[in-house]
């Protein structure tokens, strides 16, 4: 059965190529990729996480407010005893942001630029983590 993952845009940003991108990738290497759609509540995100029973959720945010909103998920899956999910984030963030992300509990980051082969072999990496 292939790893369960979730690709979510959380907040207002409304441009999601990138995102399309990722679960396209992901789906590509063996992945099933449930994908949220654009301008999703965190306690959306955390309650398709649940239902879906996904190993990992990836943030695409391109917004700015990635600090914030990699934050508000990762507290939200703790307060659903989910903490288990990895949640790793994506996007238009600064390199002096990524210790900030990795700090409020991001699993991993991958701005703007990062090689997709990269990003699966991260997410298979910290997937094989949860399911091994």
């Amino acid at each position: 059965m292939a790893t369960r993952v979730l690709v979510a845009k959380p907040g207002l940003d409304g441009h999601d190529r990138g995102a399309k991108i990722v679960a396209r990738t992901l789906r590509d290497a063996g992945f099933e990729v449930i994908y949220t759609g654009i301008r999703q509540r965190i306690e959306d995100i955390v309650s398709i996480a649940l239902q879906e029973d996904v190993a990992l959720v990836g943030l695409s945010i391109l917004s700015g407010a990635h600090v914030a909103l990699t934050a508000r998920t990762v507290e939200a899956l703790r307060a659903a005893d989910a903490d288990d999910i990895a949640v790793v984030v994506g996007g238009t963030i600064p390199q002096g942001d990524v210790q900030k992300l990795l700090d409020a509990g991001a699993a991993a980051v991958f701005p703007t630029g990062t090689a997709l082969e990269l990003l699966v072999t991260e997410v298979r990496a910290l997937t094989d983590k949860v399911s091994g």
